[in-house]
């Protein structure tokens, strides 16, 4: 009985790796060393926030276990409160993605205004830090810093896209990086359709949010109804759960709580938001895909002439 467990185990384990080989996976591009902002401390905060779940995980581990008296629960029960806020949660992170989305969309009107009022770009973006939302001023104040010590300004602009590591963010920052290499006309007018279509994209995903926050509801409660259903059977009708105490028993409540674990994780993937690739990541320099000719301004060409 034993053996046709793990076989069917390992039978299911190659064919979902089979069926995940299939579909391939979509690459994602590269991060160069050095970045700032959100990206430079997602590593160190995840690792913080898991050493914090740990104690109450343990302490829920050694709850499950005294209970049950079966280490695959006490092993399932820990994992699921070490997990839980990821599984379950989400709220927090695209609440901040929206807050920095619209401190963006409020900083490109800013940016646009001080412009119309016959200001240049590198007066105008030290000018608007003071109107600056929280979710972004750090990053506005350093980049305004790094202009007051002369960096170049497209050198600070691609920092500044950096510190943001946004995708909409990097079509504001592309049209300034455009505007500093060429000195064009017309930003005025691009910075306020690119504000426009930020607060498009942050309704877009407010109703989005909105939408999913029922399906993360719903899945919450599927989760604790099954969990407080288990627990039941485990207090008031113990012959019922009593083959899971054995080994055989405890080989197929590990491959339950797999099959569990492994809904919870595609239900938290379908809720959440993909958000696009950066594409100044990809293309590291603008100016570089436009056409043949049109590198250096036309007052540099002429003075080559």
């Amino acid at each position: 009985m034993l053996m046709a467990v793990l076989a069917g185990a390992a039978a299911g384990g190659c064919l979902l790796l089979l069926v995940s080989a299939l579909r391939g996976r979509e690459a994602k591009p590269a991060r160069p060393p050095g970045l700032g902002g959100v990206q430079a401390l997602a590593g160190p905060a995840r690792g913080g926030a898991l050493a914090r779940r740990s104690t109450p995980a343990v302490l829920v581990a050694l709850l499950v276990g005294a209970v049950t008296r079966r280490p695959v629960a006490a092993l399932a029960g820990g994992l699921l409160a070490l997990f839980w806020p990821s599984l379950f949660g989400g709220t927090g992170s695209s609440r901040k993605g929206m807050d920095q989305l619209e401190a963006l969309a409020s900083w490109t009107e800013s940016l646009r205004d001080t412009i119309a009022g016959a200001a240049g770009l590198e007066a105008a973006i030290p000018v608007s830090v003071n109107t600056t939302g929280a979710a972004i001023r750090g990053p506005v104040s350093r980049l305004a810093d790094r202009l007051r010590s002369r960096e170049p300004m497209v050198d600070a602009l691609r920092r500044f896209g950096d510190d943001l590591d946004d995708a909409s963010a990097d079509l504001i920052v592309a049209a300034l990086i455009l505007n500093a290499r060429l000195r064009g006309a017309g930003l005025v007018s691009v910075l306020g359709e690119l504000s426009r279509s930020a607060r498009e994209e942050l309704d877009m995903r407010r109703r989005v949010e909105a939408s999913r926050r029922s399906t993360r509801r719903g899945v919450q409660i599927i989760v604790v109804v099954t969990i407080g259903v288990a627990g039941l059977l485990i207090l008031f009708n113990k012959e019922y759960v009593g083959p899971y105490g054995t080994p055989v028993g405890q080989v197929v409540l590990a491959g339950i709580a797999a099959l569990f674990g492994f809904a919870f994780w595609w239900l938290r993937r379908l809720s959440e938001y993909q958000e696009p690739a950066r594409f100044l990541l990809a293309d590291p320099d603008p100016v570089a895909s436009l056409p043949a000719g049109l590198e250096n301004p036309p007052r540099e060409r002429a003075g080559q002439r």
